[in-house]
């Protein structure tokens, strides 16, 4: 599969099945993770990995009960260990450079046949509080893993013309 045909598959998925994730398709999706790029390399993200089911029903409740993060097999939690880094444009990096780490994540887990869906919607002391994270730590998103039980339909994106500007911002 290309990587555009990856990124026009993609969807959020809220319905997954009970069938297990294999370890060499959970390892590819890590990898993808691994291999992503970082304001001055510094490589700061941790992925935990969640499959214990007491476990994600914890975290299915500090995510507001979204009952998929309890339904999908695995549950990633990508974290930063580096919360002050500000790049030179004036950004903080830890949540761009996570934040591109599972993208690169989601986009392997279509490859695998698996579906995703980014969680950014849940209560990080209670998520720290059960997965044991210590207090300088930033969890920046929960990513339900497993195989789609359905297949959403696509959303509607705007057009290039409404989004791409050419050489300077204008109306």
């Amino acid at each position: 599969m290309d990587v555009l045909k990856a990124i026009q598959s993609r969807r959020s998925i809220r319905a997954y099945d009970s069938r297990e994730v294999e370890e060499d398709k959970l390892m590819r999706v890590l990898e993808s993770g691994r291999l992503s790029p970082s304001a001055g390399n510094r490589q700061e993200r941790r992925f935990i990995i969640i499959r214990d089911a007491n476990t994600r029903k914890l975290l299915c409740e500090a995510a507001g009960n979204q009952r998929f993060v309890a339904e999908a097999p695995v549950v990633i939690a990508a974290c930063s260990v580096e919360k002050e880094y500000v790049m030179s444009c004036g950004q903080l990096a830890y949540p761009i450079d996570t934040a591109i780490a599972v993208d690169h994540m989601t986009l392997q887990a279509v490859e695998e046949g698996l579906g995703t869906c980014w969680i950014g919607a849940f209560d990080e002391k209670k998520v720290k509080e059960i997965l044991q994270i210590p207090d300088d730590v930033r969890v920046v998103s929960l990513l339900p893993l497993g195989y789609p039980s359905t297949a959403p339909q696509s959303k509607p994106r705007k057009s290039l013309d409404e989004i791409v500007l050419w050489e300077k911002w204008s109306n």
